[in-house]
């Protein structure tokens, strides 16, 4: 004979209310929000970080190295959603990113326009890029779609290298015009503002992103990336849907590159190399594909180690080893290398995946299971 414990919830015919989750749980709900809080006033620390910044927290070559972390966290975050999110494996996304550094700047040299105007006309010049590129590319899939955004890409590099009518400036960029710009996005002492703009970014692509994937579209992505010939059978068209990804990820795009132009205060080449593409695939897989914060915690670790350990390679204590030792570790692509296949093989996954891992740990620790 069973006995049942009578409750008001049952007496009243309702199910039992879920338990209240632990005090700790919430308070690590809140942990985006404090994390934004110490990156909105870092610019005002005069802490030093000996190892991870060349000075203090608030120094301008620090917000300098900090803005470009966190303008490649929203990069990757904003890739992602092609790869991670509705298994789109484009190599062409740098073309996008320059398209909207390039026209923004074209835009202020040669029209003259106010930096408002031109960064808007550039944000829509991207836009159209991605909607035409996309339309095209995506009516081929799998191994075919790669090739078309490598083959779009790579037209896109040899058109800036030509320089047509001297708007690209060849191999050498064009810097961007200090007097069409804002007088406070000028000078290294409005390095600080700079900073901000780039983290507004970030927080921007995260709230898009997630919103995004959140939606009745983005649920359709998922089922893309699983089965596209499910969502088909479903009487879905997975056309529309993967353009509908592939332009808001070239949007997104496209004000990275805008941002980059203020951080840098040019447009460079090198961001219209596949190179580029591919250095935003290995942010993703480091920080882990699909996840939430992965893409954007790859993105800054990359960005981070890209610059420390090419100031190692070219350091004092590497040029003093044998050559054994000296002649790969002065090769920053070696380190970054090693880098990227010890967290592979250490965190499948990602590092989207260490909490879990140490979650693991901490449990079969604490129970004795092995």
């Amino acid at each position: 004979m069973s006995t049942t414990i009578e409750t008001p919830e049952r007496a009243e015919g309702r199910s039992p209310a879920a338990p209240a989750p632990p005090a700790r749980t919430r308070l690590l709900r809140w942990w985006p929000a404090a994390a934004l809080l110490v990156l909105v006033v870092a610019p005002y620390s005069a802490v030093p970080l000996p190892g991870l910044l060349d000075g203090p927290l608030g120094s301008a070559g620090s917000l300098q190295l900090l803005s470009t972390c966190l303008l490649f966290g929203a990069l990757a975050t904003g890739y992602d959603l092609l790869l991670g999110r509705t298994g789109l494996l484009s190599f062409g996304h740098a073309l996008y990113f320059a398209a909207g550094s390039y026209a923004t700047n074209v835009f202020l040299l040669e029209a003259g326009l106010p930096f408002a105007a031109a960064a808007l006309l550039g944000l829509c010049f991207g836009i159209a890029l991605a909607l035409v590129l996309g339309s095209v590319s995506l009516r081929v899939t799998g191994i075919g779609f790669s090739m078309v955004t490598l083959a779009f890409a790579q037209a896109g590099s040899i058109l800036v290298s030509r320089n047509p009518g001297g708007v690209t400036g060849g191999e050498e960029g064009r810097a961007a015009p200090a007097d069409l710009l804002p007088s406070w996005l000028v000078g290294i002492d409005n390095t600080a503002n700079l900073y901000w703009i780039a983290l507004a970014y970030l927080v921007l692509t995260l709230g898009v992103v997630h919103r995004a994937v959140r939606s009745p579209t983005g649920r359709v992505w998922e089922g893309i990336k699983e089965n596209e010939r499910r969502v088909e059978v479903l009487g879905l068209k997975p056309y529309g849907f993967k353009l509908t990804a592939f332009v808001l990820a070239g949007a997104l795009a496209a004000l990275g590159g805008i941002v980059h132009l203020l951080l840098t205060g040019g447009s460079t080449p090198q961001t219209t190399t596949s190179d580029f593409t591919l250095s935003l695939l290995v942010m993703v897989v480091l920080g882990g594909s699909g996840t939430r914060w992965g893409p954007m915690a790859g993105g800054i670790l990359y960005t981070w180690a890209d610059h420390r350990l090419g100031d190692l390679a070219g350091s004092g204590a590497v040029a003093g080893l044998p050559a054994v030792l000296r002649v790969p570790l002065s090769q920053p692509l070696f380190l970054l290398g090693v880098l990227f296949v010890a967290v592979v093989h250490l965190l499948p996954g990602g590092l989207a995946r260490l909490p879990s891992r140490l979650r693991a740990v901490t449990y079969r620790k604490e129970t004795g299971h092995q």
